[in-house]
């Protein structure tokens, strides 16, 4: 009996022999439980945008230049195709405002704020919150906030200018087409200063509500996510934000439309860049440092 077992042991062993290690490990791998990741909770969020927030300024004043324009850029295309697309629709805009004001924000500017958080940028309106919350929590001086905002701000002007440029000389809204970017350009220049200030507060709540949750997230899919309902939300509600008119504004000038310079930068991008800093800095920022932030 003994000499039998013996023998059913040595023929299992020399079996196993034959069998490649590759295939033992990998039986093995399928086999162990695969590990699911933790959701992401408002702290875990706050923690991110406070490290990102550092990093942003701790950058050089020349590569937040250059990310600074690459941004404006890239939000300058998403106004161009908001302009190009559903604000291009005056049937829709006389017959259902509403359709046509989801259309302008669905397909636009979550395109235009998706470059710049996937690829890299420095949009000063979403620093306006994750600088804040780093200069709040002592991660960064005042200095290198002003530093920060003031780059950021010059390099999403020139982006936008460029890309204003760029859009006039192709001509792909030309002719009867032009009535669009030169409507939507005056009419933002129509505002009253408290108007637009208002409008810039409630604009930058959600495009920080954006970049934070985005920043939260770790694939790319919730990220699109994330981006999609706030920056859809904003444009539907008939909100301003400041890098976005540095395009939509300057594009409708060069188009036809009556506004001086003055009226550009005193009777739109003031009051609303004011806005957008108190929405970020303000409304975002120093509300979740309340809520999460050290103490």
């Amino acid at each position: 009996m003994q000499k039998i077992i013996a023998s059913f042991a040595l023929l299992c062993s020399c079996s196993e022999a034959f069998v490649p290690q590759s295939s033992l490990t990998q039986s093995r791998t399928r086999r162990a439980p695969l590990a699911r990741p933790l959701p992401v909770t408002p702290k875990d969020a706050y923690d991110k945008a406070l490290v990102l927030g550092t990093k942003k300024a701790l950058l050089s004043p020349a590569d937040t230049l250059l990310l600074g324009g690459a941004a404006g850029a890239h939000i300058a295309f998403g106004a161009f195709l908001m302009i190009s697309g559903g604000g291009s629709c005056p049937g829709l805009a006389a017959s259902n405002p509403g359709a046509q004001r989801i259309l302008m924000g669905a397909f636009g500017l979550p395109m235009g704020l998706f470059m710049t958080i996937a690829g890299g940028g420095e949009l000063v309106t979403g620093n306006f919150a994750l600088v804040s919350t780093a200069f709040y929590e002592g991660k960064a001086t005042l200095a290198q906030l002003l530093k920060n905002w003031s780059c950021a701000f010059t390099g999403n002007l020139i982006g936008s200018l460029l890309l204003a440029f760029l859009a006039f000389h192709a001509a792909t809204l030309a002719g009867p087409a032009s009535a669009a970017p030169i409507a939507i350009a005056t009419k933002k220049c129509s505002l009253t200063f408290a108007e637009a200030l208002c409008r810039g507060i409630l604009c930058n709540w959600l495009v920080c509500m954006a970049v934070w949750t985005a920043n939260a997230a770790d694939d790319i899919g919730s990220k699109v996510l994330a981006i999609f309902f706030p920056i859809t939300g904003f444009i539907a509600l008939g909100l301003e934000h400041s890098v976005a008119n540095m395009f939509i504004i300057p594009y409708g000038m060069m188009m036809g439309a009556s506004i001086t310079v003055n009226q550009f930068i005193l009777g739109n991008l003031l009051p609303v860049t004011l806005g957008n800093i108190i929405g970020g800095a303000v409304a975002v920022g120093a509300t979740y440092r309340k809520a999460y932030g050290s103490n």
